[in-house]
């Protein structure tokens, strides 16, 4: 009772501390807008810091890079968002941090995302977008961004590691589970960390374009992209990848009221990089080795209740071999308790198929895993908020099998 009177001392004391410090946020906020030509061309610098804390066990999971069983994450985000007239919208965000992913490394400066697009009617019915964008499959992109993610983490299907490399194509059923790290002698030390790719790796800022719109209760997108959607960062410029081998990805979506939002989504793109071409199967091209993914997505809101799911079945395509095929989804909550203190509670997992081995027998190509996330967030001011988070985690690994995973997340946006 004592350690909770004091937690609620100090959350009054922090919050009495941001409120003043609220007043210097709005007045940056003022000096960062501009607008000319009676308003009819706007431009607005916005911003985030964030600070985060890991403690888990080794080995690190999903998609996080350290040595040690604690890992600390500062970020700064940068937002350009500028408008000419009602047509014409150009955005842009920058990031200095310790990598796109959390990693025990120094500090580098990215432009993650910029974009143009182009809304010919005032209705929304159509708009036509070109850059470097998050893709348009699924409903967690929309809200990812560290102030609307209700958690910490992604869902573990935008996190967990697969046996599908990028650099390299599988040559036969057994490489694929040593990759994995399911064969006969799994090594925690294997470098799958560097390699292996996941359904899809976070909001997937890959270059290319878009067309969108919405029309009476349906919306659509559909875009063309240079690389796939379980690609790593490093690929998605279009100074490292081409489009020789594009991804395309579309989602329609229904909203039969306000409080629902129904999507279907799906995707083909080749997952190896250009590096891969010397590993491919003789008589193949990149262009054979192929992730193809089909999704469903819901998101509901009433009152203080919001709920969200994604559901995708992914299959990489591997000549000679064959397919691999992997089922991950998600049902998410979040209820604000008071206007401030909100709590989320997260049920992921994944499973992978069987895959028949050369010397007789099947395998399963990658480890089952089920993850519970939950923790509660609380919002100080409106340019302020804490979130905790404490992870469960089971995998069907003789590497390791359940652990816990707590993460701690202060946000100030301006």
């Amino acid at each position: 009772m004592k350690a909770i009177r004091a937690a609620a001392v100090l959350l009054a004391l922090l919050a009495a501390t941001l409120r003043g410090a609220d007043d210097f946020i709005d007045t940056v906020d003022d000096a960062l807008s501009v607008s000319a030509w009676q308003d009819n061309l706007r431009a607005r610098l916005s911003g985030s810091v964030d600070v985060e804390g890991y403690r888990f066990q080794q080995p690190a999971p999903s998609l996080y890079l350290s040595g040690g069983d604690s890992l600390f994450n500062p970020r700064l985000s940068l937002f350009l968002d500028a408008q000419a007239g009602a047509h014409v919208y150009v955005f842009a965000q920058a990031r200095a941090d310790r990598r796109f992913d959390p990693a025990n490394s120094g500090a580098e400066f990215r432009l993650d995302e910029y974009a143009l697009r182009l809304t010919p009617w005032d209705d929304g019915r159509f708009n036509l977008q070109i850059g470097q964008f998050a893709t348009v499959v699924g409903n967690w992109t929309l809200r990812h961004d560290s102030w609307d993610n209700p958690l910490v983490t992604a869902p573990l299907l935008y996190e967990n590691l697969t046996g599908i490399w990028d650099i390299e194509a599988v040559h036969s059923c057994g490489t694929l589970l040593l990759w994995a790290n399911v064969g006969p002698r799994p090594s925690a030390a294997f470098p799958n960390k560097t390699r292996g790719v996941p359904i899809i790796w976070g909001p997937s800022y890959g270059t290319g374009a878009s067309a969108s719109g919405v029309v009476g209760k349906f919306a659509y997108a559909a875009e063309i992209k240079n690389t796939s959607l379980s690609s790593r960062p490093e690929t998605w410029s279009v100074a490292e990848t081409q489009w020789s081998n594009p991804t395309f990805s579309g989602r329609v979506g229904f909203m039969p009221d306000g409080r629902w939002n129904l999507g279907f989504s799906a995707s083909t793109g080749a997952y190896l990089q250009p590096a891969a071409q010397p590993s491919v199967a003789p008589g193949s091209r990149l262009g054979a080795y192929r992730e193809t993914l089909f999704g469903q997505d819901a998101s509901f809101a009433w009152h203080h209740l919001q709920l969200w799911s994604e559901v995708y079945a992914a299959r990489f395509a591997i000549p000679r071999v064959g397919d691999a095929d992997t089922l991950g989804y998600y049902v998410e909550g979040k209820f604000k308790f008071t206007p401030q203190l909100f709590g989320a509670l997260r049920w992921n997992q994944q499973r992978f198929s069987t895959v028949l081995l050369a010397a007789g027998g099947s395998g399963r190509w990658g480890s089952d895993i089920w993850r519970i996330d939950a923790g509660p967030g609380f919002r100080f001011t409106p340019h302020t908020q804490l979130k905790l988070q404490y992870s469960i985690q089971d995998q069907d690994s003789t590497l390791r099998n359940r652990s816990g995973i707590l993460a701690v997340q202060f946000t100030a946006r301006f």
